[in-house]
């Protein structure tokens, strides 16, 4: 397998900055998820990356090797999209073969690799089957098969599992992680779930109006957001913010919010003033009747073990994760404790944060 680098890569068209300087790189074997909202670039960077779209500036190396104006022919990757792009008058077999087919291997060797990419999937009994009557999950396998048939040096998925139901993304999600596994692969995967990305990546990229926001494995981007943007699109429900004024030295160690001193992990900048926001993730907030921040709750969303409580407060709205068994009355004043080890604090104007515990982010 390959590792993928891109060095400062840009894409215009016309007057509109689809992707704007990106530097990324995807090590040998991992599953790389480039995460963000529609619009965001991920798309465009994916297809530069396969070498369907010539990038404005910028290089994109594959394996040491300069490709960045080589056609997607010369490249050696495997692209599968969100829709399958099967061929309907082909039966499963000739569908997996038919990359093989193209670059005129031997019929024995055909014959040999689509029946072993095809026990790996799980769809040796189907594959004298045509593909119009096979279920959304049964077709996306077929889409992986003829991708991974030839063994390429990277697969590129954009969005694969996007046009099917609920349950079968929770199952493909699994399946496609095991198969990365098991083919030893290095995979980029494209997606606007944050679950999906959560659940199957060895590292995330965070990308937002065609920048990478942050780079990092899960737990890195969840526990430690470079941004206000990152913390607020990881998380269900996101990250709270609490609006504050404050100026805050290098060394300082706690925050006022409505008049309450909070403790806060340490300043990673020399100075933070101005319009800040202090934030936290639901499960770190519990209510406390001692507590000095107050607030009343205007909201109670049951999940079976757990309950998402909204409270407001004077600085905002918070949301606080407790369990269900936790009798919680509408319009009710509560105290908030706020795990000090666990909040971020950002400049509210730029979204960049300036505090957070143990930060190790990468920033994009």
């Amino acid at each position: 397998m390959a590792e993928i680098k891109l060095e400062s890569v840009a894409k215009t068209f016309g007057t509109f900055a689809a992707v704007k300087g990106v530097d990324v790189t995807v090590d040998h074997g991992s599953f790389f998820v480039i995460l963000g909202p529609s619009g965001c670039g991920k798309t465009t960077t994916l297809r530069m990356m396969a070498g369907l779209e010539l990038p404005t500036s910028g290089r994109i190396l594959l394996d040491g090797e300069d490709v960045t104006v080589l056609p997607a022919s010369a490249r050696d990757i495997a692209f599968v999209f969100q829709l399958f792009a099967l061929y309907p008058h082909m039966n499963v077999r000739q569908n997996i073969a038919f990359p093989l087919r193209c670059q005129n291997y031997r019929r024995d060797e055909v014959r040999r690799s689509v029946e072993e990419t095809a026990r790996l999937l799980r769809i040796d009994h189907l594959l004298d089957r045509r593909v119009g009557g096979l279920s959304g999950g049964d077709r996306q396998r077929v889409a992986l098969g003829r991708a991974i048939v030839r063994r390429p040096k990277a697969f590129l998925m954009d969005e694969p599992l996007g046009a099917l139901d609920s349950e079968f993304r929770k199952l493909m999600c699994g399946e496609l992680r095991e198969l990365h596994d098991r083919i030893d692969a290095t995979t980029v995967y494209i997606t606007h779930d944050q679950l999906e990305a959560m659940a199957m990546a060895d590292v995330i990229a965070i990308m937002n109006q065609g920048r990478v926001e942050q780079i990092g494995t899960p737990q890195e981007i969840y526990d430690r957001p470079a941004s206000m943007f990152v913390a607020d699109f990881i998380g269900a429900p996101p990250m709270s913010f609490l609006a504050v004024w404050a100026s805050l030295p290098r060394g300082a160690r706690s925050i006022e919010v409505d008049g309450v001193p909070l403790e806060m992990p340490q300043l990673f900048e020399d100075r933070a003033e101005g319009s800040l926001a202090l934030g936290v993730r639901p499960e770190n907030v519990s209510f406390a009747d001692s507590a000095g921040l107050r607030g009343r709750v205007i909201g109670a969303e049951y999940l079976g073990t757990t309950q998402i409580v909204t409270v407001t407060t004077a600085n905002g709205q918070i949301k606080a994760r407790l369990p269900s068994g936790n009798a919680v009355r509408i319009g009710e004043t509560v105290g908030l404790a706020l795990r000090p080890d666990k909040l971020s604090l950002f400049d509210a104007v730029s979204g960049r944060a300036l505090s957070s515990a143990l930060y190790g982010g990468h920033h994009g």
